[in-house]
């Protein structure tokens, strides 16, 4: 079992983001991985996660981890398994697929638009993580800056003002 490593992870990425942490790897990893949950499934406006693309959209984040050749869906199963599994074994990188569902949303009524399909790959160095983008395919109304944006602002959104678990490297 390879949890966290996906084979055929593409060698040409489309967006680079590099920040600080003070946590330990271990910690860093099951918060992101706790984060991601979190927003599985849950609808969000345009407004909330990125510059509004369309009208009245809506869309619904869906995130994987990688396991060997697939991904498996992170609920509440797959988050304890890789707590199991981050508390023997010490990880340099997490791989993740991101499907992220448009809709335009009337009146409580959804019409399914197309469809986003991301590879992020998380690289954990000595106090920094360097987040890779793949955008697989898909119409792009959320930009791969706009995804690592959003994941950065969750994966802060419960930290203290002057302890934030990541801290961007301006390059």
């Amino acid at each position: 079992m390879t949890l966290g490593f996906y084979e055929n992870f593409p060698p040409n990425i489309h967006r680079i983001d590099r920040y600080n942490y003070s946590l330990s790897n271990k910690r860093v990893q099951i918060k992101l991985v706790s984060v991601l949950k979190d927003n599985n499934g849950k609808e969000f406006s345009f407004e909330q996660v990125a510059n509004p693309t369309v009208p009245n959209g809506c869309l619904i984040f869906e995130f994987g981890l990688a396991e060997s050749g697939d991904f498996n869906y992170i609920d509440e199963e797959e988050l304890k398994k890789t707590k199991d599994f981050l508390s023997k074994k010490r990880l340099h990188s997490l791989d993740f697929f991101c499907s992220i569902r448009y809709y335009k949303c009337n009146d409580g009524k959804r019409s399914a638009l197309k469809f986003d399909y991301y590879m992020l790959r998380f690289l954990f160095k000595k106090e920094t993580l360097e987040i890779q983008v793949f955008h697989e395919r898909g119409p792009r109304y959320i930009s791969p800056e706009e995804l690592t944006e959003f994941i950065y602002i969750a994966v802060n959104s419960d930290s203290t003002k002057n302890k934030k678990t990541l801290k961007r490297i301006e390059t």
